[in-house]
C-alpha cells in the first residue's frame, strides 16, 4: 500500500516520512520493503518476533483502560537507527531473519480474546514496519470490541495515519527531544518535526489517545531547553491533560558507555514538565517513585496507585474524579471512549 510509480522503474513509499524512492530490487531505509520490477512489496507481513500479555502500564499508557491486559506483538526492523534502542535486537536488522513465524491478524486477535486481554497492541519495533498487518489486525480488533494502540516513534506519514487512524485508539509517541542535533546524534534523523505534526493529527482529527514519552538520557536530552521545548508543545498542541512520561536511561547497544539516568534527573524533569502546565507527569522504569500514580490536579486525591505494573484503581469514575469530577483524561470504556 501507498506507493507511487516513479519513471524508470523506480518507486516512492508513502508509509513513513522518510518516504524513500527505492530503485529496482533496492530496499528502503527500513530494510523490509523492496522494489522488484517497479512493484513495491513489504516482505514481513505476519511475521512476528515477539507476542506476550502485557499490563497496559507496560507500554507505558497509563490513561487508557488502567489495570488492563494488553496483547502486544512486535515484529521487525525499524526506520530509526537509535543508539539507545532497547530492543536493538529485532529492530536493527537488515532484512527478514530466516525463519520468522507468523501469526495472521485472525489468529492475533483471537490470541488476545483468548488470553482474556482488553486490546491489542504493536510494540516493541516499529508498528510502521509492518503497517499492512497492523492496518488488518486493528480493523479485526474493532470488529471484536478490542481498544488498540501503535507503540511508535511518530515517523508515520499523515497519508498513511489516515488510513489506519479509524481503527487506532490510542496513540503512544516517542518525543526523543527538542532539538535538530539530538534527533541526528541519537537517531540519524533530521526532519524530526513531522512528528510532531503526525502526533497532534493523530489527537485532534482521529480523536486518539495520545501519551508522550521521553527516555532521559544523560548528556543528549536532559538539559532544561529540551525538556521545556518538549513540555510546553504538549501543553500547547495535544492539550495540559495530556500525559508525558520522563522514563530512565539504561545503557543499551551502542550506548553502554553512559551511565543510568540518576533519579535526581528525573525529578528535575518532573518540576520542569509540571511548571510547564502538562498536568499528569510521571518517571519511568523507577518503581516505587511516588510520580508512578496518578492524582487529581483539581482535589489532589489520590486516584489510581500504581507500583511497577500492579494498579489500584481508588478514585475513577469513567473518565473522571470521583470525589470533585474533575476529566482526567483517563479511557475506560464506560464513558463511550
Amino acid at each position: 500500500m501507498l506507493y507511487e510509480k516513479l519513471p524508470g522503474s523506480r518507486v516512492r513509499c508513502h508509509v513513513c516520512q522518510w518516504e524513500c524512492a527505492i530503485a529496482p530490487d533496492k530496499f528502503g531505509v527500513c530494510r523490509v520493503r523492496q522494489n522488484r520490477g517497479g512493484i513495491l512489496y513489504t516482505l514481513n507481513y505476519a511475521a512476528v518476533s515477539s507476542a506476550a500479555v502485557d499490563p497496559i502500564e507496560k507500554k507505558p499508557l497509563f490513561h487508557m483502560f488502567p489495570g488492563s491486559l494488553c496483547f502486544s506483538l512486535g515484529g521487525w526492523g525499524c526506520n530509526f537507527h537509535c543508539q539507545d534502542c532497547q530492543n536493538w535486537q529485532i529492530a536493527c536488522i537488515d532484512g527478514l531473519p530466516a525463519g520468522s513465524q507468523t501469526m495472521s491478524p485472525d489468529s492475533a486477535v483471537d490470541a488476545a480474546m483468548r488470553h482474556h486481554c482488553a486490546g491489542i497492541s504493536w510494540t516493541y519495533n516499529e508498528p510502521a514496519m509492518w503497517f499492512e498487518y497492523t492496518l488488518d489486525s486493528a480493523r479485526l480488533a474493532r470488529e471484536k470490541k478490542l481498544y488498540t494502540v501503535y507503540v511508535t516513534n511518530g515517523f508515520l506519514t499523515a497519508e498513511a495515519l489516515d488510513v489506519i487512524g479509524p481503527f487506532l485508539d490510542a496513540w503512544r509517541v516517542d518525543i526523543k527531544g527538542f532539538s535538530d542535533d539530538l534527533y541526528r546524534k541519537l537517531a540519524k534523523v533530521s526532519k524530526w518535526r513531522g512528528i510532531l505534526d503526525v502526533a497532534k493529527r493523530a489527537r485532534d482529527k482521529w480523536r486518539m489517545h495520545v501519551e508522550v514519552v521521553t527516555n532521559i538520557i544523560p548528556t543528549m536530552n536532559d538539559d532544561d531547553e529540551q525538556l521545556r521545548g518538549i513540555a510546553g508543545w504538549i501543553r500547547t498542541e495535544l492539550g495540559e491533560l495530556t500525559p508525558w512520561h520522563v522514563t530512565r536511561f539504561h545503557p543499551h547497544h551502542l550506548m553502554g558507555h553512559l551511565p543510568p539516568t540518576p533519579v535526581a534527573t528525573l525529578e528535575r524533569a518532573l518540576t520542569i514538565g509540571r511548571e510547564a502546565g502538562p498536568r499528569f507527569v510521571y518517571a519511568g522504569n523507577v518503581p516505587g517513585h511516588p510520580s508512578e500514580n496518578t492524582v487529581c490536579y483539581s482535589c489532589g486525591k489520590l486516584i489510581i496507585r500504581r507500583r511497577g505494573y500492579q494498579t489500584e484503581l481508588l478514585g475513577l469514575e469513567g473518565s473522571r474524579c470521583k470525589f470533585c469530577k474533575a476529566d482526567l483524561n483517563i479511557r475506560t470504556g464506560t464513558d463511550g471512549r
